[in-house]
């Protein structure tokens, strides 16, 4: 990150920073969806009429309306998880986030539950794009229609996204995923990161990842990406449906501060990230936080 980082547990004053000197970036992030497009039923009081896309949904419109300089991501695993999919697969879902104003996703393990083809088949119904840098779907049916990366501007500045996948070996039956080929995340990490920073001049860089927060069972894991990444600003992460109270901050190997955070899992909570940067300069200032 460039600039001095001051990080806050708490929502920005959108109005402190609302004039010509300074531009808000709002990232907002959801992971793990699981077809949960209503709150949650039943007698468990964590869980019991809360979460839902439909939830995550009225509250991006309404941060969105707040602040146009706002970008919607997922971090995989959109897929599995109740009726909705058992009866439609993946399609309703795409049109459900596609109306929810998602500007890109990534793509997790449980988006292979039907194979390659229940991959294909609803992608039409996305009108937002998804996004993966470490699976090589060159020799399957999947080729061409993923992106590596892709770039949004809002208010002057540049945001790059990239996004990396858990390995597929071991937790996706092998007739599921076929000659999809999986490439080492932190390398490719490390790959994108540089290219979006240095070639396509971004001022923000952000990953999202299904890897999962941290290292038990997998080798590799976003703690990790953060660790080995130099700049990489900000890390989205899924797969290990985690509880946050509030992002969490490593130091990068260039010994700078990378955000990492997670959204716990079924639209339970919606990240909120905030940067403000100096719009003169294209200078970072400040981030605030926090998980709605």
């Amino acid at each position: 990150m460039t600039g001095t980082v001051g990080l806050s547990l708490g929502a920005v004053p959108f109005d402190l920073f609302a004039n010509d000197d300074f531009v808000t970036i709002s990232i907002l992030h959801t992971n793990d969806l699981h077809c949960h497009i209503e709150p949650f039923t039943g007698t468990n009081e964590r869980y019991s009429n809360k979460g839902g896309l439909a939830r995550i949904s009225g509250m991006a419109k309404k941060y969105k309306a707040q602040n146009p300089s706002s970008l919607l991501f997922d971090a995989g695993d959109m897929f599995q998880g109740t009726p909705y999919f058992n009866y439609f697969k993946g399609e309703l879902m795409l049109k459900i986030m596609s109306a929810a104003g998602y500007d890109a996703g990534t793509i997790g393990n449980h988006e292979f539950d039907n194979g390659l083809e229940g991959i294909l088949k609803p992608l039409p119904n996305a009108n937002f794009p998804l996004i993966n840098s470490n699976y090589d779907f060159s020799d399957t049916i999947l080729a061409g229609k993923f992106l590596r990366w892709k770039t949004f501007k809002r208010s002057g500045i540049k945001i790059g996204l990239y996004g990396v996948g858990v390995e597929l070996q071991g937790l996706v039956a092998e007739k599921n995923y076929g000659n999809t080929v999986y490439n080492d995340p932190i390398k490719i990490a490390i790959e994108m990161e540089t290219f979006l920073k240095k070639e396509k001049d971004c001022d923000l860089v952000i990953c999202l990842s299904h890897l999962g927060l941290y290292c038990k069972r997998n080798p590799v894991c976003d703690m990790f990406l953060a660790e080995e990444t130099s700049m990489t600003d900000l890390i989205i992460g899924g797969h290990s449906h985690t509880w946050l109270e509030k992002p969490l901050i490593k130091k990068n190997k260039a010994g700078k501060q990378v955000i990492v955070n997670q959204a716990w899992w079924g639209g339970l909570v919606m990240g909120k990230i905030d940067f403000v940067f100096e719009r003169s300069k294209r200078k970072q200032t400040s981030v605030f936080s926090e998980n709605v």
